[in-house]
């Protein structure tokens, strides 16, 4: 090595240039070596790779070459979640094609991921836009319709009237569409839908046997698929109301506490009432203002409107409810229905408060608190039931399970089990998405595309100026005969929920024929992948629409698996401090990029001005805050190796990483270090350093263990250890086999480096990135010499390293032989020597 420094600018495209020749990262499905899948969540191409990406991508791509180190045949593939509405305002914006767009930021961003030295089979690349795959998601698509698994029906959605589209409950914020700003409505559509609740137990089963995934992420989908046992029960109507009214409540222990029932707007009761009373639809459509989650219902404002029913209480003939339509109640979960027990929920709290409506406890710690008053927010504890009649003193459950049992005997009720979890509705009226291979007939009705005329292909000729669905208005694309009586028929211009396109990619990545979406042995040999990375944000959604869709193929014969992945790590965020000062025009906070700042040790001032900017908290990088950092700007001064060396050190993986600019200049500075040591590597040098040697091996043995189970900082951390030890070492041919394998140590993660003193040093030919793992000496595991703590008084004075299992007299012979142990003892008379074999010695003078 003739180079007194590594020159990144020279040798980061010069090695990545040698792994393209030489496809060195291509996955060979002829293969007999085991294999290894290992993926991160392909990103969306939004126009620029950024920070938090590139710690993701460094994670796999090190377990990746590692497992090629371990002679495995990797699978590390990528490709891009290229549908969504980003793309489709940006045409709105910036009058250019979704599709160019959405190209031109894949080219950028496969570019930027390219210079990060990612071993990355791009051989298997794939875009979600491209009708290659997305003709195959329709074959999938008409496949469960075939099945029974997708169906179409009325259903309330978030209408934006202004962009004339549905909109995801993430998407209306505070009751208007997050773009147009427009109050959002309440509307009933008919959309697609795919029976996700028949896999409602699968699902919930299935997460018992997922041992390799976040507790936290399980406990998540749970929740959200949300098994729950009680009763379903029916209130018989007070005359001269006729109509009885079905609840669902996981309480019925409870039920001597409910003081009202509350209907959904879209209650049939509700409905034949609006028919005839003004004020009943205005209320209603007052309530399609409001947001259509549970979670938005629970946080609005709780409003009622008495329909001047009443129903009788099943247990209590001396008492009627009235009935209200209530904005917090959904027609799809559960009857449309809800009995409100004010005591013990805080949503009836609220709600019985504002309308004056009795608050009775029902549940409390022991009969003795039947009559103490009610405090400000509703009780949800265990305990006893209290003012419940014959049910006086029984626990909760054993209650439950009474009054269900008196509701079925009297034939008021019946215990139900019954699931958060709903069907999932995946139209989306939009243009940049795949579209639903279907034709709606006057005749034969709604009829699938034939297979023989996939892909259904987006027209490029569409206007974005007016809003809404351009598929609608396109005057040619819609327009088709019916594949059944070949009659003039309209193609439907809904489009897929771009989950669905994220839901089956892993297969696609693992087998790609060309005339369908899989191969369903090759998926066998691949599936499941072992080791999926990637953002919490996804923990329920993502995971949970693909792992349906794993189960579903697997229901319907396409595939043998019936979980995508094996393993799942939700690595933490980068983040970092924002910069800004108040606007004068409006008060508000104008942000500034970090490479618009000069940054001092407190004090931060605008490069354009020189005046004082407020440094702000470390948070999460954000675009709209400006406090992002791109990664391009880092490998041009630094190299990609310096930047991948960050993203492994100091913070754990699944915690969040401050970005630094003295923590990046600090790992420059170690690449710089390593090469000065690798260049001392001597093949011809001689001699035994036996400790070295040990704390080689038994360094290779911890960090295969610190990889395997995602532990980057703690095997960074071994590095900076046995680097440091070999750098103090004397020459020796253990300094060189040493040094050789920090060399190997450091391949996975700073694989430029790696490869340009492999080249150099003559450690060995051909590439690092095919080179084996370091092996070791199994006797060089087991330690062989301890360190014993020598105490005077009980204060630490000296420690001696010894052969392990040392005799008790040898260590206390050589305790008393220390110089520091005789200076403080200080002439004293030993009167006691405590020794404890291979830990300590302790003299009591």
């Amino acid at each position: 090595m003739t180079a007194d420094r590594f020159d990144p600018a020279s040798a980061d495209p010069r090695w990545q240039r040698v792994w393209d020749e030489h496809q060195s990262f291509r996955a060979d499905d002829s293969s007999t070596k085991p294999r290894s899948y290992v993926l991160e969540m392909f990103p969306y191409p939004s126009g620029r790779i950024h920070i938090g990406h590139v710690r993701n991508y460094t994670m796999g791509d090190v377990l990746a070459r590692y497992k090629r180190m371990r002679g495995f045949e990797v699978l590390h593939p990528m490709g891009w979640d290229a549908f969504g509405m980003p793309a489709e305002n940006a045409a709105m914006e910036k009058g250019v094609h979704p599709g160019g767009w959405t190209r031109d930021n894949i080219a950028n961003m496969k570019a930027q991921l390219k210079r990060l030295g990612f071993a990355l089979d791009w051989s298997r690349e794939l875009s979600t836009c491209e009708p290659e795959y997305y003709g195959h998601e329709q074959a999938l698509f008409v496949d469960l319709y075939e099945a029974g698994l997708v169906y179409r029906k009325e259903s309330a959605v978030n209408w934006d009237p202004v962009d004339q589209t549905v909109l995801a409950n993430e998407q209306v914020i505070d009751g208007r569409g997050w773009r147009s700003g427009a109050l959002v409505e309440k509307r009933k559509l008919s959309q697609w839908f795919l029976k996700i609740t028949d896999f409602a137990d699968e699902l919930l089963d299935g997460l018992g046997t997922l041992d390799g995934w976040p507790e936290k992420v399980r406990l998540m989908q749970e929740n959200w698929i949300g098994k729950s046992q009680g009763a379903q029960l029916r209130f018989a109507p007070v005359a001269p109301f006729a109509e009885s009214i079905e609840v669902y409540s996981t309480r019925p222990d409870t039920i001597f506490g409910a003081s009202f029932i509350a209907i959904a707007a879209d209650h049939p009761i509700a409905q034949d009432l609006a028919r005839t009373s003004p004020q009943a639809a205005a209320f209603i459509e007052l309530c399609k203002q409001g947001g259509t989650t549970a979670a938005e219902m629970e946080t609005a404002e709780k409003l009622g409107f008495d329909t001047g029913y009443a129903m009788a209480h099943p247990l209590d003939a001396a008492r009627s409810l009235p009935v209200y339509i209530a904005n917090f109640v959904l027609m799809e979960y559960g009857t449309g229905a809800v009995m409100g027990v004010p005591a013990h929920d805080q949503r009836d709290f609220e709600f019985a408060t504002k309308y004056g409506l009795p608050i009775v406890r029902v549940v409390a710690a022991s009969l003795d608190d039947a009559a103490t008053p009610m405090g400000s927010e509703a009780e949800a504890g265990d305990g006893v039931l209290v003012n419940s009649g014959a049910f006086d003193g029984m626990r909760v459950a054993d209650a439950k399970a009474a009054i269900i049992a008196r509701a079925e005997a009297e034939g008021w009720g019946q215990g139900k089990t019954v699931w958060r979890l709903r069907d999932w509705g995946v139209s989306r009226q939009r243009y940049w998405g795949t579209p639903i291979p279907f034709i709606h007939c006057e005749t034969c009705g709604v009829v699938p595309v034939p297979k023989s005329q996939l892909p259904v292909v987006l027209p490029e000729d569409v206007d974005f100026q007016t809003p809404g669905n351009p598929l609608v208005r396109h005057p040619t694309w819609k327009h088709v005969p019916c594949p059944q009586c070949h009659e003039p028929a309209l193609r439907e211009t809904d489009t897929l929920d771009t989950f669905v396109n994220s839901s089956w990619y892993f297969l696609r990545f693992a087998s790609q024929p060309a005339d369908k979406p899989f191969d369903r042995d090759e998926v066998a040999r691949w599936m499941p992948v072992e080791q999926y990375i990637g953002g919490i944000e996804h923990a329920i959604l993502h995971l949970l629409y693909a792992r349906f869709w794993t189960r579903a193929l697997a229901r319907i014969g396409m595939i043998d698996v019936s979980e995508p992945f094996a393993s799942l790590f939700t690595q933490g965020m980068v983040t970092h401090e924002t910069y800004s000062r108040l606007d004068p025009a409006n008060g508000q906070p104008l942000y500034y990029s970090p490479d618009e700042i000069d940054r001092a040790a407190d004090t931060a001032t605008l490069k354009a001005d020189g005046a004082p900017i407020e440094i702000g908290r470390v948070i999460k990088m954000s675009k709209s805050k400006k406090n992002v950092v791109d990664p391009d700007a880092i490998v041009a001064f630094h190299g990609a190796d310096a930047i991948r060396w960050f993203m492994l050190s100091d913070s754990p993986p699944e915690r969040d990483l401050p970005w630094s600019i003295a923590g990046i200049e600090g790992c420059s500075r170690f690449v710089q270090r390593l090469w000065r040591l690798f260049a001392q590597f001597d093949p011809a040098a001689t001699g035994e350093d036996k400790p070295l040697d040990r704390k080689r091996d038994q360094t290779v043995h911890a960090i295969a263990g610190d990889i395997e189970a995602l532990g980057f900082n703690k095997a960074v951390a071994r590095i900076y250890e046995l680097t440091s030890a070999t750098e103090k070492a004397a020459p020796s041919a253990s300094r060189s086999a040493a040094i050789r394998v920090v060399l190997l140590l450091v391949a996975p993660m700073m694989p430029h480096l790696a490869e340009e003193a492999w080249a150099t040093i003559g450690a060995r030919d051909g590439l690092i990135a095919d080179a084996a793992w370091p092996p070791v000496d199994p006797a060089l595991l087991v330690e062989d010499e301890v360190t014993v703590a020598v105490q005077v008084k009980g204060k630490l004075r000296d420690t001696l390293i010894v052969a392990k299992g040392t005799a008790r007299e040898e260590l206390e012979r050589l305790a008393l032989a220390s110089d520091k142990v005789q200076r403080a003892l200080d002439g004293a008379e030993v009167r006691k020597v405590i020794v404890v074999p291979d830990r300590l010695v302790n003299l009591v003078a």
